[in-house]
This record gives C-alpha cells, structure tokens and sequence, in this order.
C-alpha cells in the first residue's frame, strides 16, 4: 500500500533512502500537522503508482508571516511544484512509478517557526478496483446478479466517494479554524501590549506635565519675594 516517508533534508542529496524515517500507515486519504524550527526543511516521501494521482493541500496555520516555501520534486528529481513564501496551496498531478519528494522550506526566517498542515489525497491506486474484483468472484452465479450488480456497485461508491470528500472538508475547516484562532490570539496579545504602552506614554505625560507646571508656580513665588 501507499507510504508516507518524514525526513528532515537535512545534508542529504535527493532521493537518498531516508535513514530511520518514520512511516504512515497505507491509506489513501492522510493529513499530518508538523512544526518547522526556524532555519529549517522537512521533506516528505510519497511512493505513487503509474497513471494515479496526487493531490495536494497544505496550510500554514502559525508563526510569524504564516508564510513557507513548498517544493514538489518528481521521482526524477524535477521540480513539478514551487510556491515561495506562500501561506497555503492546492496542487494536483498525475503521476508515475516511483518516490515523490515534497518540502516545506523555512530557512529564510531564522526566529520564528512555523506551524505546517497537509492532506494527501492518492488516486487510482489500484485498491478500490482490486475490492469490486473481489466482491464480483463472490457473488457470480448467485440470485444477487438480479439485483443490478452494478447499480449496487455504483451507488455504494459514490456513497463512499461523498463520505471521503466529506471528511476532507471538515479536516481543512478545522485546519481553518485552527489557523484563524491563531491569528486571533496573535492580534490580541499585540492589542493588550500597545495598550499597555499607550497607559505608560500617557502616565508618563501626566507626571511631566504636573511636574512642569508645579516647577511654574514656584518660580512665580520666589520672583515675588
């Protein structure tokens, strides 16, 4: 089945086998939020099949500029894909045998990391037609066959089909919520700081301006006398 490879780059040349990498359980539908440090790139590897496709999707939902650079390298080691400086993106190809390479380059700050969501959306992978083949040798020869296999087939897969797009929707709406609240509690820690500035600037003020004008009066006592 389809695996996700994590690998920091790190030094290593691409396509390298990555050392001790850590490995997702097969599925065809995977969503991963990582933190990448300041100063650093994570790549990730995706083995695909000919004639499938690889979508997708990736937000950056905190950390100074919610902005990183994307790169997409085939198994070739052309580069499909390569967003610069982008807060989130959709990309879709179709693909061959063999590892894609995809990464998320924050070298370009060097204080503030950032929190990094993706999905992987894998089709025709080749499961979903080895599962139908399989129900069919079950059911031939039997009084089902008067039941319109394949309308059966048809409707239990859209039914899926609409199920998967559903969970896919509601995992980016709370990838959005989560970056939204970020962003919201980024504002209101800047709006109580300035506030606080503001309280010292005009309490400062307020003590000079007394100061100022009881040093007034005195002068205009010590004149008279």
């Amino acid at each position: 089945g389809p695996r996700l490879l994590l690998v920091p780059l790190g030094c290593l040349a691409l396509l390298l086998p990555p050392p001790g990498a850590a490995e997702f359980s097969p599925s065809l539908d995977s969503d991963f939020t990582f933190t990448l440090p300041a100063g650093r790139k994570e790549c990730f590897y995706q083995p695909m099949r000919k004639e499938a496709s690889l979508e997708l999707e990736y937000q950056v939902l905190d950390g100074a500029g919610l902005d990183v650079d994307f790169h997409l390298l085939s198994p070739k080691g052309e580069t499909l894909v390569f967003d610069e400086r982008k807060s989130d993106g959709v990309h879709t190809v179709e693909t061959e045998d063999g590892d894609y390479m995809f990464c998320f380059d924050n070298t370009f700050s060097t204080i503030s990391e950032k929190v990094i969501f993706f999905e992987l959306i894998l089709d025709n992978m080749g499961e979903d037609g080895q599962d139908e083949e399989d129900w069919k040798k079950y059911v031939t020869g039997t009084d089902l066959l008067d039941m319109k296999l394949e309308d059966i087939l048809e409707s239990i897969n859209s039914v899926k089909a609409r199920l998967s797009k559903s969970v896919q929707i509601q995992t980016l709406l709370r990838a959005f919520e989560a970056r939204d609240r970020n962003i919201q509690e980024s504002n209101f820690d800047r709006v109580n700081f300035w506030s606080m500035v503001n309280l010292g600037v005009m309490v400062v003020v307020s003590a000079v301006q007394v100061y100022m004008l009881k040093s007034l009066f005195e002068d205009k006592r010590k004149s008279r006398t």
